[in-house]
């Protein structure tokens, strides 16, 4: 009985191989085997179509704040949002420790000193030698070099605005303890720094834009109203938390009042780029894309729809079902986008029609 299972099932194998799709292939008359293909006429695209992109106001100016030594928050004076002028004092430190550092250093110099002109005299007598009195002047000297130090430290002890703004974040508060170099407030030169929408692009629109590409800017504080501004930077590298490249797009002009920092924009950015030849780009699906490393990569294309050639191309992005390429196919009238895996160059095809390649 287990004999005639077996026997049926190795009967059925041929049948299911038959039912298993397979490249079609016609034995033409030179006796070498014709593909199947389905193609797509190549249809370049401009590069200079518009890109629309989203982020945020910021300016070039933003700093953090905070103090050269380390210590104990004793005064804020300021909040956020409030608008400041240069020089105002926004924080301070408790300033026990510091002052005693001072102090100590002040002793320190006024015992250099005195030992120095004491060290002057007993070698005017005869008494101190000559290397005595070297030694005490560079102690002397030493001393006062602390001096200085200390009172830098004290200086920076307190933080005052760098220029005219606002403070944006305060980070930090009254009683806390903060190291050296800790922010504590985040403020800008909102009236004397560039105003800018920062965005996020993709691979693709970073290729295409431009410096100084001309954009324009919305933002729903001021509906209906536009603003003119440039692409001023292009991120040189993709951003770690966000996975897209970013670009800043600066506002020409005044800035206007409606328009505070980490406010919500939307811009166009019209590229500069002529849509000739040179700067031209191709949609392809992914599929049709071969042997991809990196920036480059290979298609099959036809000019006459019987010959197949295969051809390097340039990446430009990718994305979710297609390939931007941007050199390679200014020559080619189609290409294939089926059957690929099976061709080498100038192999034998013959075009089937999508409604053939779907039965």
């Amino acid at each position: 009985m287990k004999k005639i299972k077996y026997t049926g099932l190795l009967l059925c194998i041929p049948f299911i191989y038959a039912c298993k799709p397979h490249p079609v292939t016609v034995s033409n008359k030179g006796g070498a085997d014709t593909i199947a293909v389905q193609v797509r006429p190549l249809k370049q695209q401009a590069n200079n179509a518009t890109i629309a992109v989203s982020g945020q106001f910021t300016t070039d100016d933003e700093v953090m704040l905070s103090f050269k030594t380390g210590g104990i928050i004793s005064n804020l004076n300021v909040k956020e949002g409030d608008a400041v002028k240069k020089g105002q004092l926004l924080a301070t430190l408790n300033p026990t420790e510091i002052n005693a550092q001072v102090q100590q250093a002040n002793l320190a110099t006024e015992k250099a000193q005195r030992d120095y002109e004491r060290a002057q005299n007993l070698y005017k007598d005869s008494v101190a030698t000559l290397e005595q009195l070297q030694n005490s002047k560079t102690n002397l000297q030493q001393a006062q070099q602390q001096l200085k130090a200390a009172a830098f430290n004290r200086q920076y002890s307190e933080i005052r605005a760098p220029k005219d703004g606002y403070i944006l974040h305060k980070l930090a508060n009254v009683g806390q303890q903060v190291t050296a170099g800790s922010a504590v407030l985040q403020a800008n030169g909102a009236e004397a720094g560039k105003w800018m929408l920062r965005v996020g692009i993709s691979d693709r629109e970073w290729a295409t834009m431009q410096l100084k590409d001309p954009a324009i800017i919305q933002t729903t504080a001021m509906p209906g109203q536009l603003l003119q501004g440039v692409v001023s930077r292009k991120s040189e590298g993709v951003d770690a938390e966000t996975g897209t490249f970013s670009a800043d797009i600066t506002i020409t002009g005044k800035k206007p009042q409606a328009i505070a920092a980490g406010m919500f924009g939307k811009a166009t950015i019209i590229p500069s780029r002529s849509s000739n030849a040179g700067n031209t780009t191709w949609q392809i699906p992914y599929d049709a894309l071969l042997d991809g490393d990196g920036n480059s990569g290979y298609v099959f294309v036809t000019d006459d729809n019987k010959t197949a050639h295969k051809v390097k191309v340039t990446v430009a992005g990718i994305e979710k079902n297609t390939v931007t390429v941007s050199s390679g196919l200014a020559d080619a009238k189609a290409l294939i986008i089926s059957g690929s895996a099976y061709l080498t160059d100038n192999s034998v095809i013959t075009v089937k029609s999508p409604q053939t390649a779907s039965k």
